[in-house]
């Protein structure tokens, strides 16, 4: 019969299961960062590269961690089914709603904070300068963003991350609000190159994006589609900068 220390013992297990995953993920890219910024600098081609390996070996390790825990890709959200035009209809139409709150979390931001905080009004985009004009360059990196950006992060930040750090607090109402804010927090400080309003901005989508996550059951590939219209949506102003 499992004792009242039996189940202590597992409950410790847990978090540190947890900590220790979490910290695997997503330590070495910190490391990664910080050993390649110099290299870097502020070649956007040189960012994108580091961007790709960042996220390929977060998802490697999400990859390895579900494996070694016997669960499935659906723990996070992300499943799999048989291609029915109901079921993709279905997503795409609750992708527009998730789309739209996306927006209007990214533009409150600018119209909160610069009164409360001294912080630049716009973010800043000035990595994507080569955008500007070049329907090839505009092309090529969207391409590359829908992987790296709308299926990563949605996979890495609201997927994983907030499905992980729930797991670390008994009250079901708190451990979502907390793992929501911490998702937040962390994917909003790696669009560092932005920027301070560029990451409280995207921390800001973040916000929408976790809740939207938890509120439609980690339905992910809604939040993929979403995230992905947030990107053409920024990347086609961006090359419109230059016609």
């Amino acid at each position: 019969m499992e004792t009242q220390t039996d189940r202590v013992h597992i409950k410790d297990r847990a978090w540190l299961g947890v900590i220790g995953e979490l910290t695997l993920v997503f330590f070495p890219v910190l490391a990664l960062l910080k050993a390649t910024a110099s290299w870097a600098g502020d070649d956007p081609m040189r960012g994108f590269v580091i961007a790709w390996i960042a996220n390929i070996y977060m998802l490697a390790m999400i990859a390895i961690g579900i494996k070694l825990r016997k669960k499935a890709w659906k723990e996070i959200g992300l499943t799999f089914p048989p291609f029915r035009w109901k079921g993709v209809l279905w997503t795409i139409a609750w992708s527009l709603p998730v789309f739209v709150a996306g927006v209007l979390a990214w533009l409150l931001a600018p119209v909160l904070l610069p009164g409360l905080m001294e912080v630049p009004a716009t973010a800043d985009f000035s990595g994507y300068d080569f955008l500007r004009g070049n329907p090839g360059a505009l092309l090529a990196t969207l391409a590359g963003v829908y992987f790296i950006s709308s299926f990563a992060e949605e996979v890495i930040y609201r997927g994983f991350l907030i499905s992980r750090i729930s797991e670390l607090a008994a009250n079901t109402r708190i451990k979502t609000v907390i793992a929501i804010l911490i998702s937040s927090v962390f994917f909003g400080c790696i669009h560092f190159p932005w920027g301070a309003m560029g990451m409280i901005q995207t921390g800001f989508f973040g916000l929408a994006m976790g809740t939207c996550y938890v509120l439609l059951k980690k339905r992910l590939w809604v939040l993929i589609l979403a995230h992905a219209y947030m990107d053409t949506l920024l990347l086609v102003n961006l090359y419109q900068a230059g016609s």
